[in-house]
């Protein structure tokens, strides 16, 4: 087949192939048998965990920095009990200028870094398939996610989780706060960056 044929007058997508096309005229989108809709977010979730794999390598470059939303009631997320307090449901992290040791593992599909907040230095642990969303603001990309369904896994009792190294550490020397907010909020790091002509 021409590729003139597959491309319409202006080089968009011939007649029925374009997004005017797609439900038939009928209203009903056609169900596509092919699953392109997962592997899209893969390949997204590929782009997100590559960029995540270069900066632990090499630092973040010019004036990139990332956004990382995240369910932090998914399993295997360990944060510390008072962010978890205070973002019960989906929480921000700024990767800028002040992070360290951020370390990605695939096969154990997870990521971890270290963030301070209110000047108490905490490691976060996030499995990939909770993030709901990565963006870095310099070329303007924002991708989104579905949360990765994973199978119930039955919380442990309270003196169990406390005994866990990664719980313990996320814990460490944490004040007790005040009552947390139930809206999803950006954690920014504005304190951290320096003023001036830097």
């Amino acid at each position: 087949m021409a590729d003139d044929d597959l491309r319409g007058q202006n080089g968009g997508p011939a007649s029925g192939q374009g997004t005017e096309g797609r439900d038939g005229g009928d209203g009903d989108e056609p169900v596509s048998l092919l699953p392109y809709e997962s592997w899209i977010e893969q390949a997204y979730r590929t782009v997100m965990i590559r960029a995540l794999k270069q900066v632990a390598a090499e630092g973040l470059p010019g004036a990139h920095h990332f956004y990382v939303t995240f369910r932090t009631t998914h399993p295997g997320v360990a944060i510390p009990k008072r962010l978890s307090a205070q973002y019960p449901q989906e929480m921000t992290i700024v990767l800028q200028h002040q992070f360290w040791d951020l370390t990605v593992d695939e096969d154990a599909g997870l990521f971890s870094v270290g963030l301070s907040f209110g000047g108490v230095p905490s490691t976060l642990v996030i499995p990939l398939g909770a993030v709901v969303g990565f963006a870095d603001p310099q070329v303007r990309l924002a991708l989104r996610f579905s949360a990765e369904a994973v199978e119930e896994i039955p919380e442990e009792p309270e003196d169990a989780a406390e005994a866990s190294p990664a719980a313990a550490e996320a814990d460490a020397s944490l004040p007790e706060g005040p009552a947390p907010d139930p809206t999803p909020q950006v954690v920014s790091l504005d304190a951290f960056r320096k003023r001036g002509g830097n």
